[in-house]
């Protein structure tokens, strides 16, 4: 007991009928643990750290009755094991992390009368495996019989037991249990899904597993330039499918999804199409997939003229440009250390076979990192930010400069180890301010030139400007876009009213000193 072992000892007496070693650093039954105590009758390895069991780890023990595993780290049992261990009576093996039992896991233990296999990590389980226990089968070959059968003790209790399809033979063989098989505690409860949680297996009822089906209202749609247009599919799938989108053989942004449940076999998924432009048209597949396969539902989309008024702030090109020559940028994802911008030639003869020069560096340096980029590829990431700095990265076609509307300026927060310790995102504030994007929620990007009634569009993402010029909630750990001191200086977002078009960033004078720290309000 609390020996320091790593091994099972090697010098053991052959006649010994009884082992113990509890509470001690074993990590692994390696082959023939045992070879020369075939007397062995009993044998307790309780709350150690074994990972690993070895097939013929049971190898020459052909009297062992009893074999206790309690507390260690098993997650899987080589269960043809106990072929050499026929006269096995009792085998626990509960606070294990077993996640999964075989058909076959219970066929070579024919005189078990005790088998534990609590707390462990188990979700599915089919009633095969207890189809085929010897024991169960002579339990239904004496029924009606005289002859007596010895009882068996089965303790499953404390899973985390999915309750879906899966699971419905299982919790049928639960139910119907009973005598010479005797659960240790019948009141089994299920783990998941969320609307059965809490529930014992004799308070539901499991329908038969189903190959999702896919369905959609309307698979031909026509919106205007620069509309919001939602795509909708419903699946029909037990055990609930997993759903994504495609378009062109691209998978969509996780964050344009979404998918809940309208009842117990059906979901509604659907994508989110910011601003349609026309490069949106096509057909957009919504596939849907259980273990029993996939089936998928095709939208088409035509992007028509746009609306006579004032279109919504989106990714409509910004004015005339060339053909192949505009291109338009986009940050579509951002995370601790950086983003991911993405970006698609308007226009483009050829799209397949554009080279694109991607430019990343400070807002005020003079020349920034240049970065080629092949045909085919229209993301980037930017990755390993400094905070409370001001950067500038633009895309263009390779040997052209870049275009209005081309770049994205954006400040990160001021204290970026802080924001990873509690699992958030960078603070990333876009400057310039025309057309609000599709980003995650908690993420201010506007891109583009300032375009008038900017304010009335994007009311929260441009900074206003305040009387005394003072920074809200100085103590407060995170930047937000509205507490940055008076207006922007950059011009680009002004009070309806204001004069004049768009002014040239504010540059330091050369005498002037710049302050050693610099949080993002100092920035503007």
């Amino acid at each position: 007991m609390s020996a320091l072992l790593r091994q099972i000892p090697a010098n053991i007496p052959q006649d010994m009928r009884k082992i113990r070693i509890e509470n001690s650093h074993l990590t692994e039954l390696p082959r023939g643990s045992f070879e020369n105590i075939s007397a062995l009758e009993y044998l307790w390895l309780n709350f150690n750290n074994i990972t690993v069991m070895h097939i013929k780890s049971l190898e020459y023990l052909p009297a062992l009755k009893e074999l206790r595993l309690q507390g260690n780290k098993l997650s899987s049992v080589p269960w043809t094991a106990f072929q050499d261990t026929p006269a096995l009576k009792i085998l626990d093996l509960k606070h294990n992390r077993l996640d999964v039992l075989p058909e076959h896991a219970l066929r070579y233990l024919p005189n078990l009368t005790y088998l534990d296999l609590s707390s462990n990590q188990l979700t599915v389980i089919s009633r095969d495996v207890f189809y085929s226990w010897p024991v169960y089968q002579r339990s239904q070959r004496a029924e009606g019989q005289i002859e007596a059968i010895s009882n068996a003790v089965l303790a499953l209790h404390d899973n985390p037991w999915i309750c879906d399809c899966r699971l419905r033979g299982f919790v049928q063989f639960i139910k119907s249990v009973g005598p010479p098989i005797i659960l240790m505690n019948s009141y089994l409860t299920c783990s998941s899904p969320k609307f059965r949680a809490g529930k014992f297996f004799h308070e539901v009822e499991l329908n038969s597993c189903m190959k999702p089906l896919t369905s959609a209202l309307d698979t031909n749609l026509t919106v205007p330039v620069g509309l919001n247009v939602t795509l909708t599919c419903f699946v029909q799938a037990s055990p609930s499918p997993a759903v994504w989108w495609t378009y062109a053989l691209k998978l969509l942004r996780p964050f344009n999804v979404s998918t809940e449940p309208i009842s117990e076999e059906t979901v509604r998924s659907e994508l989110l199409i910011p601003a349609a432009r026309p490069v949106d048209a096509g057909n957009y597949t919504c596939t849907a997939a259980n273990f029993l396969g996939n089936t998928s539902v095709a939208i088409t989309l035509w992007v028509g003229a746009p609306w006579a008024s004032t279109p919504d702030p989106g990714w409509a090109p910004i004015g005339p440009a060339e053909p192949g020559a505009h291109v338009e940028v986009r940050i579509a994802k951002q995370t601790v250390y950086g983003i991911t911008l993405e970006w698609f030639a308007a226009a483009a003869a050829e799209p397949g076979e554009i080279w694109y020069t991607l430019l990343v560096g400070r807002y005020d340096a003079a020349q920034k990192d240049a970065i080629y980029i092949g045909p085919g590829v229209n993301t980037y990431s930017v990755t390993d930010l400094l905070p409370a700095t001001k950067y500038e990265v633009c895309v263009a076609v390779r040997n052209q400069a870049p275009r209005k509307g081309q770049c994205v300026v954006f400040v990160t927060g001021s204290d970026v180890s802080q924001l990873e310790q509690r699992e958030k995102l960078i603070h990333i504030i876009v400057i310039v301010c025309a057309m609000v994007l599709a980003v995650p929620a908690g993420m201010y990007a506007c891109t583009a030139e300032a375009r008038p009634g900017c304010l009335a569009r994007c009311p929260g993402a441009c900074p206003r400007r305040r009387r005394g010029g003072q920074a809200q909630a100085a103590g407060s750990k995170e930047s937000t876009l509205d507490s940055l001191p008076a207006g922007s200086e950059d011009g680009l977002c002004r009070p309806e009213g204001g004069r004049g078009g768009r002014r040239p960033p504010a540059r330091e004078e050369p005498g002037k000193t710049r302050p050693p720290h610099r949080n993002s309000a100092d920035l503007y």
